[in-house]
Formats: C-alpha cells, structure tokens, sequence
C-alpha cells in the first residue's frame, strides 16, 4: 500500500507525536503531514497512517494511538505512546533507512527503545515526571520540544502547524544523532577489542584515534586497564577511564602534581618534554607527541601503582 498521508491531531503537540512523525517522514517521505481532529480523516483507510489520534490501536489498520482504554502496553506493563508504536512497528525500516548495518539493527533498535523512546512514552502517560531530572528538568528532551510551541497569546490560525513543522528537524536532529552515535559505538567497539588484546597485561590502552572505549573495557573485562592514549588533530590526549558511565569518579587519576599545569611547567613537574596540558580535575591532559604521551601514561601508572589507586 502506498502511504499517501500522516495524520496526526492539530492543536499543541507534545513530544510523542513530532518524534513519530520523524520516523514516518523519513520512511514515507512523499505523504502528507496532515493535523486535523476531524473524524473521516481520523478514521483508518487507505493510504494513511494515523498516530496519537483516533482512540485505536490497529497496526494492521494503520492506527497508533494510546488515549484509549485498555492503553497499549509493553509485556513489562509499561506504557506506550505514539512514538513507541510507531518505533515498535517502524524503527527496523527506519534504522535501515538511515544505512545501519543489518548485524547491528536489533541491538540498536532496542538500545533506542530503552534509552529514547521509553523516557519520552513514560513522559508523555504521567508515569514519569521530568521533574526526576531535578534542577536539569528544563533540558530533558521532552521539555525542551514541548517549548518549541507557539506562546500562548500566539492567536495566528496557523500558529500551531508552523511550529510542528518548524520543530520537526530539530526533533529530527536529536533521533538522528542518537542512533548515529550508537552505531558508531559499535564500529568502535571492534577496534577497541583489537588494541586491548594488542595491549595485553599493560596498564595503558593505545587508540588509533578518539572513539567510545569503556563498553568494551567492560565486555572484555580489562579491569587491569587506567589509561587510554590517542592522537588528536595535532597533538595526543591521555585520558582516564571511568569506573561507570553515570560516574566521574576514575580507576586512577592523573597525577596530583600534574593539576592544571600546562607547557614549561607541566615538562617540568612530570619531567616530559612535550607534556603541554593537565586538566585541574585529572582525567586528562595532552602531550604533543605519541612518545611524550605514552611516557606521561606511564609516570601515571606508576604513580597510581605508588598512591594504592592501582591493584
């Protein structure tokens, strides 16, 4: 069947419904945004997807919405809006649209679900506040979305639909840049593997450049690794290693004396020529050259192995 209109209701939009129609927009690129409450349009047919509108939930039909009575849940019980039914049904085409390896799609399609798209449906039910994100509330997505709507005193006719359109490639921008990240993250993963087997019993991982290391530090079980060592554009960074993803704390910090030093000062504390930079906070610093910095990641082992901060 061929998709010839996406039919969503008019009035303020909420997150759910502009992240659907990112979906279907990119996977029906001909159709027809149409926002309307009206009840030939609501009503399943052909050509027409109908989302967060309609009081059904009929994949086959072509209807995704959640305001009804049973509601649509997830076998966890957890609630669906629009934009899980749409990423139920659609996210493997999507994913595909955007070129995703198909090795990849099934992780990445439920990675997305757990980390996006769930957040935005428990929002959007009431089984969630944003307020949970305490004085970061007014920058989770869903707010953030939610501001791109026309100010209340706004009365233009078209207001309405001229934000929905103008909000959607910056709904667009995010769901896009989420999942490219994920799908690098496992093409990095690969190449992480391959330096921590080459690095073998050493405290120090090599990179070939800057790229996502901690998932595989933590898949591998190299918990015998502090630093990573990597070039840049024009220099080489030597970082720490997080003990956890919402943690700052490291597995061992750079050294003390090293803290906010850079050039003359930092060569003279660390005795490296070529140390050019430590961050105050100690979880980074540069080195102009591989050499410099590798002889820099070791000094900082060693003094990780001397203050007890390594096993």
């Amino acid at each position: 069947m061929i998709i010839t209109h996406l039919v969503t209701h008019n009035g303020g939009f909420h997150a759910d419904e502009l992240l659907s129609s990112v979906i279907l927009t990119r996977l029906f690129p001909q159709a027809e945004v149409v926002r309307t409450r009206d009840a030939a349009w609501i009503t399943p047919g052909e050509g027409k997807i109908i989302y967060d509108v309609g009081r059904d939930y009929d994949a086959e039909a072509g209807i995704f919405d959640h305001h009804q009575r049973p509601n649509p849940l997830r076998e966890d019980e957890q609630p669906y809006s629009s934009f899980g039914l749409i990423w139920k049904h659609y996210g493997l085409d999507y994913l595909r649209a955007l070129e995703i390896p198909e090795a990849d799609l099934e992780d990445i399609h439920a990675s997305f679900e757990q980390s996006f798209v769930l957040p935005i449906d428990l929002i959007d039910n009431g089984a969630m506040n944003p307020s949970v994100a305490g004085p970061l509330t007014p920058l989770t997505l869903s707010v953030l979305l939610e501001s791109l709507k026309p100010v209340f005193d706004n009365r233009s006719a078209d207001a309405d639909d001229e934000a929905f359109a103008e909000a959607l490639p910056i709904a667009r921008a995010f769901v896009e840049a989420s999942i490219t990240k994920k799908a690098a993250k496992r093409r990095a993963e690969s190449m992480v593997i391959k330096a921590i087997h080459d690095a073998g019993t050493s405290r120090i991982l090599e990179l070939p450049m800057g790229m996502p290391f901690r998932s595989a530090i933590e898949a591998t079980g190299a918990d015998h690794l502090l630093f990573v060592v990597a070039p840049r554009d024009n220099d080489w960074s030597i970082g720490g290693i997080r003990i956890s993803g919402d943690s700052f704390e490291q597995r061992a910090d750079l050294p003390a004396a090293w803290a906010g030093l850079t050039d003359e000062a930092l060569e003279e504390a660390s005795s490296v020529k070529g140390a050019k930079f430590c961050h105050n906070g100690r979880f980074i610093a540069v080195a102009s050259s591989r050499e410099a910095a590798l002889k820099m990641a070791a000094l900082a082992v060693e003094e990780a192995k001397r203050t007890g901060a390594a096993a």
